[in-house]
């Protein structure tokens, strides 16, 4: 999604680090990991190694959006995918990065993403495509002949790229979820109910009605 391009570049650039011309990067010199030769094309025609070492912020973002992000349709790509697919790019190239990904999601590998290529890709779990990315970049990258210089950095940039990426992708807590009415707690069960005792004043009532009785009964037999 376009909204991660920030983040996405933020994160891009931690494993970039700064200046570098190490004479085994078949990208010559770069500087947080934009070329002379795309820094020519985007920025500065005629730049020099020296105009690329101060590269502003503005720049670097007009760079990496024009040639990889942009490149990769990162804009239309599902969220923590979209990641993935551009420092793929930045990495190791747009056409490359645009071909493993359509390797994953099962459609022509033609280096181009296309309606075709979204589609599928959206069509599959998100985790699902990042992990499958990350172990066909992996073994791309074992693959080369510059592994035994940059094997321990790649592996620890991919490791970061899959822990990043499935966060950015893991849906929000509680997103969509309803919340359960509460329920009411259970009321006690009533006292049992006892039958009402006889009142006190027909109780003395009836016992003066039987004295009354044994005295008449006592005096008819004198």
């Amino acid at each position: 999604m376009d909204r991660n391009f920030p983040r996405a570049l933020s994160l891009v650039l931690k494993h970039e680090g700064g200046w570098s011309d190490h004479p085994a990067d078949p990208g010559g010199a770069t500087m947080k990991g934009v070329t002379l030769a795309n820094f020519r094309r985007y920025v500065k025609p005629d730049a020099t190694k020296d105009d690329l070492r101060k590269i502003t912020d503005a720049q670097l973002a007009t760079v990496y959006r024009r040639y990889y992000w942009d490149a990769v349709h990162g804009a239309e790509l599902p969220d923590g995918i979209d990641y993935a697919v551009f420092d793929f790019a930045v990495n190791s190239g747009p056409g490359r990065a645009a071909k493993y990904l359509q390797g994953v999601v099962g459609v022509v590998q033609d280096g181009r993403i296309g309606p075709a290529t979204l589609a599928a890709t959206r069509a599959m779990m998100r985790a699902t495509v990042i992990n499958d990315l990350c172990d066909k970049r992996m073994k791309f990258l074992r693959s080369l002949k510059t592994w035994p210089t940059f094997g321990r950095g790649w592996t620890s940039r991919v490791s970061g790229v899959r822990s990043e990426a499935l966060k950015m992708a893991a849906p929000n807590v509680g997103e969509g979820v309803k919340s359960k009415p509460s329920m009411p707690a259970p009321s006690k069960p009533a006292p049992a109910q006892h039958p009402a005792e006889p009142a006190k004043g027909l109780h003395f009532i009836l016992q003066l009605i039987a004295k009354a009785l044994a005295a008449l009964f006592s005096r008819k037999e004198h």
